[in-house]
């Protein structure tokens, strides 16, 4: 089994995930391709110390990018948004933006 770390790459700092965060008590992360919904839930537990209500995943294919002739693809990558239990307390992840 991977650690919780290995689960969870990166939250996704960006002002739509930020307006979630804020209205819809739901967290935002980067996670591992492979991670099934019952492994993020785990993992944002134990890291977070917060009761976890549901998590939602979305696959997303890795787009084109090139270097003058040269073109290569991104990696493809995996969103998971995981919204808390009512009257959890929200992580401060994202304090000094």
């Amino acid at each position: 089994m991977k650690s919780a770390y290995q689960i969870l790459r990166r939250p996704v700092i960006t002002e739509k995930g930020l307006a979630i965060k804020e209205n819809q008590n739901t967290l935002v992360f980067q996670v591992a391709p492979a991670a099934t919904k019952t492994e993020i839930k785990e993992a944002v537990q134990t890291i977070f110390k917060v009761k976890v209500r549901s998590v939602r995943t979305a696959n997303y294919p890795g787009k084109e990018r090139r270097r003058g002739r040269f073109a290569g693809y991104r990696p493809d990558w995996k969103k998971a948004f995981v919204r808390l239990r009512a009257g959890e307390k929200m992580p401060d992840y994202a304090q000094n933006l």
